[in-house]
């Protein structure tokens, strides 16, 4: 076996930035090029799917720990406080929250679906955002459902009832709608150029499909 400094162990549950909560299932060394690599190699539960890192990308990666029950709930908590809306600009806020998606913590994830959910009640989200919203809401379920040692099902009714009273007070006052809002709204020219250069990071950056 490689003595490459190993930071997550077997049957550890991670977390893999825009991927979603994962468990390490087995250290494996292969040969690249001229050099072996360790590798991690990491179930994905949310797309059923298995892949390798290598052990010295992974933190460039973002690849992280669960998060602690308590960093959780202030996840959660925090999706319930008053804050200052962004841009009305949908393509400059979803490179926006494409950016904290990356970032991949708990808290940044919580303030994507923040963001959008509250978004949504003043205009229907464009194509693009509305994946965003999904996947992120689907990442925070996960990883704070593991956290707290209950059921996504549990997780979502607790994020509902963090956003909703938010919405319900701030609801056209401070999410107002700009007349521009929604050029190219369906965001098919957007989706296009901005979808195809993320896979080509990703599968540049990211390990390999078993």
């Amino acid at each position: 076996m490689s003595d490459t400094k190993t930071v997550f162990e077997v049957n550890q549950k991670i977390v893999y930035p825009s991927q979603g909560v994962g468990t390490i299932v087995e250290l494996k060394e292969r040969k690249f090029k001229d050099e072996t690599l360790l590798y991690y190699v990491i179930y994905l539960d949310v797309s059923d799917m298995t892949i390798m890192v290598p052990v010295n990308k992974s933190e460039d990666l973002g690849i992280r720990a669960i998060v602690s029950a308590e960093d959780a709930q202030k996840a959660l908590d925090m999706m319930g406080e008053e804050f200052e809306p962004v841009t009305s600009d949908w393509k400059l806020r979803y490179q926006m929250n494409l950016e904290l998606l990356k970032k991949g913590t708990v808290t940044d994830i919580a303030s994507i679906v923040r963001c959008l959910y509250h978004r949504s009640k003043v205009k229907e989200l464009p194509i693009l955002e509305r994946k965003l919203y999904d996947s992120a809401r689907k990442l925070l379920e996960d990883e704070v459902s593991f956290a707290l040692g209950k059921t996504p099902k549990e997780i979502e009714a607790i994020i509902h009832a963090k956003l909703e009273p938010v919405s319900l007070n701030k609801e056209g006052k401070s999410f107002a709608a700009s007349d521009d809002d929604y050029d190219d709204e369906d965001g098919d020219e957007f989706i296009d150029d901005d979808i195809n250069d993320e896979e080509e990071d990703m599968d540049d950056d990211e390990g390999d499909e078993e």
